[in-house]
C-alpha cells in the first residue's frame, strides 16, 4: 500500500545510498534515480545533496523523510487491523535478534510461528545487542530480541525469557583439578570473552565489577565474535569462558564441556524483546506473544 515513490525515496534516505537502495528494492539505479528526480520535481526542491560518492539529505529530505516515516507507521498499522478484520494476516516483519539467540532460541519457534502465519514474512537480522539496538533507533528493524537490559530511554522493553551465564571449559583441560573457584581466581586463569558491544560481554562485565573485579584484570586470551566460535575454541586449549547456559546443552549433555562454579557467584540474566517508545500494536505485538507463549507452553 505505501506509495511507491515514497518507498524509493524512504530507502535511499535511510541507506544514503542509491545503489544499496537499488539492491533492496530490487529495481535498477538509474529507476530510483528516476524516482527521486520525480519527487524533487514535485516539490520543486533538491532531496539530497551529492558530493562525489557522498550522499547526505538535505534540509528537505530531512522534513520529507520525518513525514514519510510516519506515512510508513501508519500503513503499516493500517494494513494490520484490515487483515485482522478479515481474520488474515500479511506483511512483512524486520526483526533483529542477538547472535546467540538467533542461534539457539529463535529457529523452532520461527518454524511455528511460520506454520501458523504463512502470508507474514520475517526478516531476521543477526548481530550483537550493540548492533541491534542501532538498527532498531535507525528503524532498519521494528522488533530487536537481546542479550540483558540496558534501559535506554528510546527504547521499551518486554521480558522474554530467563537466562544464565555460566563458567565453562573443555573436559579435557588438564590445567583444571577441581570444579569450583574464587572469583580472584578468575584473575590467573586465560579466558576468552566475546567481542565488544555483545550483551553478554556487558553482563558478565557488571557481574564481575560486583565482586571488584575489572575485565582489565583479567587474563583475556582472545574475544571472538559468537559462542560458536568460543565452544570450538575451548576444544583446543586450556581457557575457560563465559557462556550462555541455552547455549551448551548438548555440549554438556555429551561431556565435552563442563561448568565450572564461582563460589557465591551467579550471574542471572534475561532475554528482551526491545521496542522503539510509542504506540504498540501491529506485528511486532503478536510475534512477541507468539513467541512468549510457545516457549512457555
Amino acid at each position: 500500500m505505501f506509495n511507491f515513490r515514497l518507498k524509493v525515496f524512504y530507502t535511499v534516505a535511510r541507506r544514503l545510498n542509491f545503489t544499496k537502495a537499488s539492491e533492496e528494492l530490487l529495481i535498477s539505479q538509474p529507476a530510483v534515480t528516476k524516482h527521486i528526480k520525480e519527487l524533487e520535481t514535485r516539490f520543486n526542491l533538491a532531496l539530497f545533496d551529492r558530493q562525489g560518492n557522498k550522499v547526505t539529505l538535505s534540509p528537505a529530505g530531512e522534513v520529507l523523510l520525518r513525514h514519510t516515516e510516519k506515512i510508513h507507521e501508519i500503513y503499516r498499522q493500517l494494513e494490520f487491523d484490515l487483515n485482522q478484520l478479515n481474520a488474515t494476516l500479511q506483511g512483512t516483519l524486520h526483526v533483529g535478534s542477538s547472535t546467540s539467540i538467533t542461534q539457539y532460541i529463535l529457529p523452532p519457534l520461527l518454524a511455528k510461528f511460520h506454520k501458523i502465519h504463512q502470508d507474514v514474512k520475517v526478516e531476521l537480522f543477526s548481530g550483537n545487542s550493540e548492533q541491534i539496538e542501532q538498527a532498531l533507533l535507525n528503524k532498519d528493524i521494528e522488533l530487536g530480541i537481546v542479550e540483558g537490559k540496558l534501559k535506554k530511554r528510546e527504547m521499551h522493553y518486554t521480558p522474554f525469557l530467563k537466562d544464565e551465564i555460566v563458567l565453562v571449559c573443555s573436559s579435557k583441560n588438564s590445567s583444571i583439578k577441581k570444579d569450583e573457584i574464587l572469583p580472584e581466581e578468575l584473575k590467573n586463569i586465560p579466558l576468552l570473552l566475546r567481542e565488544p558491544g555483545s550483551g553478554t560481554l556487558e553482563v558478565i562485565a557488571n557481574a564481575l565489577k560486583e565482586k571488584g573485579i575489572r575485565l582489565s584484570d583479567l587474563i583475556i586470551e582472545m574475544q571472538l565474535g559468537s559462542t560458536e566460535a568460543i565452544k570450538s575454541y575451548l576444544q583446543h586449549s586450556n581457557c575457560m569462558a563465559f557462556v550462555s547456559l541455552h547455549t551448551i546443552f548438548e555440549e554438556l549433555q555429551n561431556g565435552d564441556l563442563k561448568i565450572i562454579e564461582v563460589k557465591k557467584m551467579s550471574i542471572p540474566r534475561h532475554f528482551y524483546f526491545i521496542r522503539r517508545q510509542g504506540p504498540e500494536g501491529g506485528l511486532p505485538s503478536l510475534f512477541i506473544q507468539f513467541l512468549i507463549h510457545s516457549y512457555r507452553s
